[in-house]
């Protein structure tokens, strides 16, 4: 960065209330009664809202493209547009009952990147994007970061887009309804990732702190387990006799939790997801699918969780006498994922700490295919895909800031 310009940018800040206004306007996309929005991936909810921030975009001067698995590019150009650019943003679709600001910020506050720059005129060497990634949540298409992943070439194309949900519709068919099937094809050179995001925990909040710099995110495994008894009638069917799968299942999720407690403190367990067939009030189950979704930092201990639950779950479907139908890891990654975030939070005066992020993020793929970092800002009490999840605007203003500079930085050399 020449002197002059190191000078003009010095004191530079984003609108920190355009940036909230444009959250909020956003939020009205899927509004929820308690606050918060539903826009799951690929639905029409979730097209208007790729829809607002593509009008957006264009109108801050940015070329639009999108690539295969939906992926939303919004490209400032640099001036050299030959150059890899410097890359930020998130994911726009939602959990069922998710907040405001899950996702989203991280593409608004990239978004509100370069209309600051454009405020100010300055004009960056390299070219800067903004991302929405496709399916971040895995809500409805499992696993999660699944387009972000097709990038990085964790998995492939066409694994992505065959990807279905419950009802059987796949992502490749949903992309083409909504027409966010695009052209561009999967991967390209990336100088620097940046990822804007709530904390989704309570430790910054807690400690007082604005701005987390995280340095690690936890490794996760997320497994699809169906088990199989035999249906039989309520009332008739004495319980010796019976071949119950829901009770099967009650132990599985019993045996979760407990793996969880035997990993403390950073261990998380959790299943998530339950169908029961035939799901009929005097029926005794004869199958159940479920998820389980395990998380730590260190993958020596994600493979002891893995281990156990693998060893529980033989003895409790032989001592019930039930059918272990699926066992499946669907989704697996190592423990991943900082100076230019830790210089712009300093700039400012920012209390900041290291941190390590429990949550999945399209960074963590990122990461495998450029320098990656992630900016985290408080959320109130720690709450996250949740209607009541929250943040303050000084926290959304200052978490932007740090991105600004950050991007910034390394948009110039």
């Amino acid at each position: 960065m020449n002197a002059q310009l190191k000078t003009q940018t010095q004191t530079l800040t984003i609108n920190g209330r355009r940036l909230w206004d444009s959250l909020m306007e956003m939020a009205k996309i899927g509004a929820t009664p308690k606050g918060g929005v539903c826009r799951l991936a690929l639905t029409d909810l979730d097209k208007q809202g790729r829809d607002l921030f593509v009008r957006w975009a264009k109108e801050a001067g940015c070329a639009v493209s999108v690539d295969q698995m939906g992926n939303v590019f919004a490209r400032r150009a640099g001036l050299d547009d030959t150059l890899p650019p410097v890359v930020t943003g998130s994911h726009a679709d939602s959990q069922p009952t998710g907040g405001r600001f899950d996702g989203i910020y991280g593409v608004l506050g990239g978004l509100e990147v370069i209309r600051s720059l454009n405020d100010h005129g300055i004009q960056t060497r390299r070219p800067v994007e903004v991302v929405i990634w496709t399916n971040e949540e895995g809500s409805r298409f499992a696993p999660a970061m699944v387009a972000s992943g097709v990038f990085a070439g964790v998995f492939t194309l066409e694994y992505g887009l065959s990807r279905a949900d419950v009802d059987g519709k796949t992502m490749g068919e949903e992309l083409q309804r909504i027409g966010y099937a695009g052209d561009q094809p999967m991967g390209k050179p990336i100088h620097a990732a940046f990822e804007l995001h709530i904390e989704q925990g309570p430790i910054l909040e807690t400690e007082n702190v604005t701005i987390g710099v995280v340095t690690h995110a936890q490794g996760q495994r997320w497994y699809e387990v169906v088990l199989t008894g035999q249906e039989s009638h309520a009332g008739p069917t004495p319980m010796p006799r019976r071949r119950d799968a829901l009770l099967g299942a009650a132990k599985v999720i019993q045996l979760v939790n407990q793996i969880g407690l035997d990993h403390a403190p950073y261990a998380c367990a959790t299943v998530g997801m339950l169908q029961v067939h035939p799901n009929s009030r005097n029926v005794i189950p004869g199958r159940v699918f479920f998820t389980v979704d395990f998380r730590h930092p260190d993958d020596a201990v994600l493979a002891q969780m893995d281990e156990a639950l693998r060893v529980g779950v033989a003895k409790i479907v032989s001592d019930a006498k039930l059918e272990l139908t699926k066992l499946e890891q669907i989704f697996y990654y190592k423990p991943n994922c900082v100076a230019s975030v830790r210089a712009g939070a300093s700039r400012f005066g920012y209390a900041h700490r290291d941190i390590v992020s429990g949550a999945g993020h399209d960074a963590c793929y990122l990461a495998q295919v450029a320098p990656t970092s992630m900016v985290f800002v408080p959320c109130v009490g720690g709450i996250s895909h949740n209607e009541i999840e929250d943040a303050t605007p000084e926290w959304i203003e200052a978490g932007a800031n740090v991105l600004l500079h950050a991007m910034l930085e390394r948009a110039q050399n």
